[in-house]
């Protein structure tokens, strides 16, 4: 369940950095390297430019004259691009739709450097109807989905050719369903043969998942129905399935992968190196159970090389690939693979053989990886981050691929804080960003592994400047449940201590995320018009067990099967002994808010905790876990058909009759994520006590409320006059 307005880590602006890689699963994302890792491609309007990130100079990609939209003067908007192995053929993604969270969908043009000649790819398909397109690895094909389906185009004559013709909006090959893209990241759904000859894909069968239906109210005189088709929690999953086509066409080779495929979930695959199998991971409906497949593509037989099972739940690889859960990080050309687990108690990478018989752990000891950043097989190394001393900070350590070195830092010290990278083939370079609560989002070039600036002028060290935030502070407590908790807290700059203060509480509170992070976003409040603290108001927020902090798997998966109730307590219990242990907190003006996950929690509290919370700000939020996807909520919470109670314990609409205090509701109501149904259910059960409350509707508004000319400024301004009305600032 993301929050799309949590305070989240630093992340560098690598997503300036334009690309469109051989796997990549949102376009634009991803920054493009000439092999030798020392030049960056990016795009411009009508341009694609060469930066060389070592000396500085920057000169242009493309010769002659700009890239032109065809039949007018106007620039090519060059949203993305790939480059084919030779470099004579670019491909190039514009004029880009969003799909549901990601603009995805579009156009694409092949160009000849050498003649310079410009032609649309699937010309006669609906325009901007083509995703992912890729080129093969030889350079002569062009594969995309659009309809559903899956097409192949010859480069040199434009010559079409249908991979699938069944798709439909139930039936889709080559990509995905909601749900899939929004839980497991999963948006590319096809993949490359190494010898160009055919394509592994996936296709997902929706076609017994019920619509929900969303209502367009405004944009027409008679209303219209928008379906999103949706997997509620206990409903069985869309059944998805692998096969391999040849890219002359001909019928799909499907994967005799076991199990009923309407109760296990096909996260990743891909093809070995060299082209002789494809290996691929399946998780059962409760994802507590992984197994890693290595298939036949000539004959679809699936052989198991890996089991993993926990009682709780198991991660993919996209909670520790930064959201992508595309490619296979292969070792000896295909003899052996990294995997990341947290069977030992914490999150570490091994190394597994091809085979699954041989087993390496490359990270032991008592702390988590964040993310993998880059294997450096020639330098027999892999770099990654982590923070095995302060869970509140990111850092770039490396270690041997062989499992017999130590873990290293790579990021020098001082500059405590979150440290980001995006690192060059080679590992040679890397982009470095860094944040902390003190320090604003800075940036630059690096050589690895020395960690030393390319321009020493335009390094962080020379250029970030701390600010005075001597007004915020980190600190921990311990609960009366003997838990403790992560904090920070902002009071105002003239703070008195003699004086009795407001206190507004920041949550969110789910596995999705964390609020108590070392960025510079700590202590400031988006929402509301102005400076929180300066208005007269102390901010806190505190980070509950189930959140996704690096103190090892207990602490993460504790939440399992309790979220609504543990989470809950432990920001309850946590405030009140903030609230016992300082005078200067008013307890008579306590306030409470979130979004999405945080906008649940925030429910809850107002509603078990009356005694502590006063007013609650609760936007876009869950309340009733049975309304919310099958992936999301079943992964931690198990199957309502197994464990009905604890839905029911951990939804918001069970002790909305508790409501004493003010609260503010907010949705929108063509939020195609966390439904308007939930809004509507919470509003007949605070109707059905009598308990008043003000509820702010936006009209077709997706799950970030963001939306139409003046949203975020009318946002801003209900929030904070609510809050300043319901919980008033100032010292007392």
């Amino acid at each position: 369940m993301t929050n799309p307005f949590r305070q989240t880590r630093f992340v560098a602006a690598a997503l300036l950095l334009t690309t469109l890689t051989a796997q990549a699963q949102i376009p634009g994302r991803q920054p493009h390297w000439t092999p030798d890792g020392n030049t960056l491609l990016t795009a411009e309007p009508g341009m694609i430019s060469r930066n060389d990130m070592r000396t500085g100079q920057k000169t242009p990609f493309l010769s002659g004259t700009p890239l032109k939209q065809p039949g007018t003067d106007r620039p090519l908007q060059i949203t993305d691009f790939a480059l084919s192995a030779d470099t004579n053929t670019v491909l190039v993604y514009t004029n880009t739709a969003r799909v549901w969270r990601y603009n995805t969908r579009g156009d694409y043009y092949l160009l000849d450097r050498k003649t310079g000649q410009l032609r649309q790819v699937g010309k006669d398909r609906p325009a901007q109807s083509l995703m992912f397109a890729k080129l093969s690895p030889d350079g002569k094909l062009v594969a995309y989905v659009s309809e559903h389906n899956l097409f192949v185009e010859d480069v040199a004559t434009g010559r079409v050719t249908p991979l699938t013709t069944d798709g439909t909006n139930r039936l889709i090959n080559g990509t995905f369903d909601w749900v899939y893209e929004e839980e497991f990241g999963c948006r590319d759904g096809f993949r490359w043969s190494p010898d160009s000859k055919q394509i592994a894909y996936w296709q997902v069968d929706a076609s017994k998942i019920r619509d929900y239906l969303m209502l367009n109210t405004t944009d027409s005189v008679y209303s219209y129905v928008i379906p999103v088709e949706y997997p509620k929690v206990g409903q069985d999953p869309s059944p998805t399935r692998a096969g391999i086509v040849s890219v002359t066409g001909g019928p799909t080779r499907w994967l005799a992968i076991p199990g009923d495929s309407r109760q296990h979930y096909l996260t990743r695959m891909e093809w070995f190196p060299n082209g002789s199998s494809v290996i691929l991971e399946q998780l059962n409906r409760k994802q507590n159970q992984s197994k890693v497949f290595v298939c036949n593509p000539t004959t679809g037989a699936a052989n198991p090389i890996h089991t993993e099972t926990s009682t709780t739940w198991i991660d993919s690889k996209a909670r520790w690939n930064d959201g992508d859960p595309s490619g296979w990080e292969w070792l000896d050309g295909g003899k052996s693979f990294l995997w990341v687990s947290e069977k030992d108690g914490w999150r570490h990478i091994y190394r597994i053989s091809a085979d699954g018989k041989q087993e390496t752990l490359l990270t032991p000891g008592n702390y988590d990886i964040a993310s993998v950043e880059l294997v450096d097989e020639p330098g027999k190394q892999v770099y990654f981050v982590a923070s095995p001393d302060q869970p509140l900070q990111r850092y770039l350590y490396r270690t041997r691929l062989d499992g017999k070195g130590k873990a290293t830092r790579v990021t020098p010290m001082g500059l405590a804080g979150t440290h980001t990278y995006t690192l060059s083939p080679g590992g040679k370079l890397a982009l470095h960003g860094f944040s902390s609560y003190q320090t604003p989002p800075a940036r630059e070039w690096i050589n690895l592994p020395a960690h030393t600036p390319v321009n020493a002028q335009s390094s962080i060290a020379a250029n970030a400047k701390p600010i005075d935030k001597s007004n915020v502070r980190f600190f921990t407590l311990t609960t009366d449940d003997n838990v403790t908790l992560n904090g920070w807290m902002a009071r105002p700059a003239d703070f008195d201590s003699t004086k009795k203060y407001p206190v507004v509480f920041y949550v969110y509170g789910e596995p999705a995320g964390s609020t108590v992070d070392d960025v510079f976003s700590v202590g400031t409040n988006r929402l509301f018009e102005g400076d929180i603290t300066k208005a007269g108001y102390i901010y806190v927020a505190l980070d509950n067990r189930g959140t996704p902090n690096l103190k090892g798997t207990a602490w993460r998966k504790s939440i399992y099967r309790q979220i609504g109730r543990l989470n809950v307590r432990d920001q309850a219990m946590g405030a009140r002994k903030l609230l016992s242990q300082h005078a200067y907190l008013d307890s008579s003006r306590v306030a409470v808010w979130g979004w999405s996950g945080g906008g649940s929690t925030t429910l809850h509290l107002l509603f078990q905790y009356p005694d502590i919370y006063k007013t609650g700000i609760a936007i876009a939020a869950v309340g009733n876990q049975l309304f919310y996807d099958n992936i999301y909520q079943e992964r931690y919470m198990g199957l309502p058909q197994e464990n009905l109670e604890d839905f029911v314990a951990g939804s918001p609409i069970t002790y909305a009759k508790n409501l004493r205090g003010n609260l503010l509701y907010i949705h929108g109501t063509g939020d195609d994520n966390v439904h308007y149904d939930n809004a509507e259910v919470l509003i007949n059960e605070l109707v059905k006590y009598n308990k008043q409350f003000q509820i702010m509707p936006y009209p077709n508004r997706s799950h970030g409320i963001s939306e139409g000319p003046g949203t975020n400024q009318h946002l801003r301004t209900l929030y904070t006059n609510y809050l300043k009305q319901h919980c008033p600032p100032g010292a007392r």
